[in-house]
């Protein structure tokens, strides 16, 4: 007998994890709306020339992609930006600027797994077009800041390390670095913290530069540089500037980044970037030939690495599991004490749950004993007994353990009405 296994680097979401999953995606949803911010969607599948068109040819590495039967060349998207470009230069007359778009779907990248990467994640999406103003910059990473408090995240769980392209281009500028060599500077800079120093230290004097010099302009920029003199302002006004740290080594290695570059790290579990984004005001033009030149900035988030950090955090995992009683359990389960009352308990449940209440019940004839123990596992708050009693029903209160009798007529109004009362006072006057 065959064996399936899911399939490497994929995911199978069982109840619990669909809902921490649910979880994540309805606070993104819930932050970005507050925020002005109006959703969108885009293909799972583009052309994998899309892909090409922004990050080179060599990022056919880490795609799925594959010809359809048609000989098209194709790829599950890895990421959403290249579409949002692509779809705003093709109708951007049609919309007032600035654009502020959100997007939550999953993205696929051809990966080696490892903790806080898979090769289908779910990922948020918040971008600003039209915009080219430091303001921009500062509302998405106010975004992020309040996204991660609204997990229930506090100040020293997280933090914005915040740098500027525009600092490595002029410390080039001024270094007499030919501008064909920014591109290997900025990836040499991108992983001066993981990788060897004697390595890195030869790679920079390759292109005319020492180790200790590029180490020496690091630590001397901070807060007070002028690159960061009107976001500093702007999220001081907000209160949100102590959630910041300037960190120079933060370029983000993607080329197309011409600006503010920022990543939402994690303070006490050492994981991978929780988010990371910027200013990419060359893309828009880069996919449309040239059509639709827009400045743009945004930032996306990914639920695996924050998945791992919000159950790591007790702050968090709380309100996960406020989360998890809220959505699992239903607000009343049916007993039907009595099978000839079957068909006016049928009706109840349907007119309950029409009402908006959730309500379940035995599909098949049980004993009275199995019925309340599967309104216990249930979650339920009221058990509604449909027995000899008929046309009264009998209301109990499985936390109070209160009960009363109502007219049948009148349960739906009676049912809602105690759900709103608090949850151990008493069912019915």
């Amino acid at each position: 007998m065959a064996s399936f296994r899911t399939v490497k680097g994929f995911r199978d979401l069982f109840p619990q994890e669909c809902a921490l999953r649910n979880h994540i995606a309805e606070t993104w949803r819930a932050v970005a709306r507050r925020y002005g911010f109006i959703e969108y969607e885009a293909p799972l599948i583009e052309s994998t020339d899309l892909y090409k068109k922004k990050s080179g040819d060599e990022i056919t590495a880490q795609l799925f992609c594959f010809e359809d039967k048609g000989g098209r060349d194709i790829s599950l998207r890895p990421e959403v930006t290249p579409s949002l470009a692509r779809m705003a230069a093709a109708r951007q007359r049609d919309f007032k600027k600035p654009l502020k778009w959100f997007e939550m779907g999953s993205c696929f990248r051809y990966e080696e797994p490892q903790e806080g990467r898979t090769r289908e994640f779910i990922q948020f999406n918040a971008d600003i077009l039209g915009d080219a103003s430091p303001g921009a910059d500062a509302e998405l990473i106010a975004l992020a800041v309040d996204v991660m408090l609204e997990f229930g995240l506090r100040k020293d769980d997280f933090l914005i390390r915040l740098s500027n392209r525009e600092i490595w281009n002029q410390y080039l500028k001024e270094q007499g670095i030919s501008e064909e060599h920014s591109a290997a500077f900025l990836q040499i800079v991108d992983k001066i913290e993981r990788a060897k120093p004697e390595e890195t230290a030869a790679k920079l004097e390759a292109i005319g530069l020492s180790l200790d010099h590029v180490r020496d302009f690091m630590r001397a920029t901070d807060e007070n540089h002028p690159a960061f003199a009107a976001l500093r302002a702007d999220l001081t006004a907000r209160g949100l500037w102590e959630h910041v740290k300037i960190d120079a080594s933060i370029v983000r290695g993607l080329a197309y980044y011409t600006g503010t570059v920022f990543e939402v790290f994690d303070l006490k579990h050492g994981l991978r970037a929780v988010a990371g984004g910027g200013r990419y005001d060359k893309l828009c033009a880069l996919i449309s030939d040239g059509a639709a030149d827009m400045p743009a900035a945004g930032f996306a988030m990914g639920d695996v690495v924050l998945g791992i950090l919000l159950s790591k955090t007790p702050s968090a995992q709380c309100r996960i599991t406020d989360y998890l009683n809220a959505q699992h359990g239903v607000d009343a389960y049916v007993v039907i004490a009595d099978e000839a009352q079957r068909a006016p308990a049928l009706a109840a449940v349907q007119a309950l749950r029409r009402a908006g209440a959730r309500v379940d019940f035995s599909m098949a004839a049980q004993k009275v004993g199995k019925q309340f123990q599967a309104a216990e596992n249930a979650r339920a708050r009221l058990a509604l007994v449909f027995g000899a009693e008929y046309p009264q029903v009998i209301v109990k209160d499985l936390v109070s353990r209160e009960q009363g009798e109502v007219p049948a007529g009148s349960l739906a109004a009676h049912v809602l009405a105690a759900l709103q009362e608090p949850l151990r006072g008493p069912l019915i006057a």
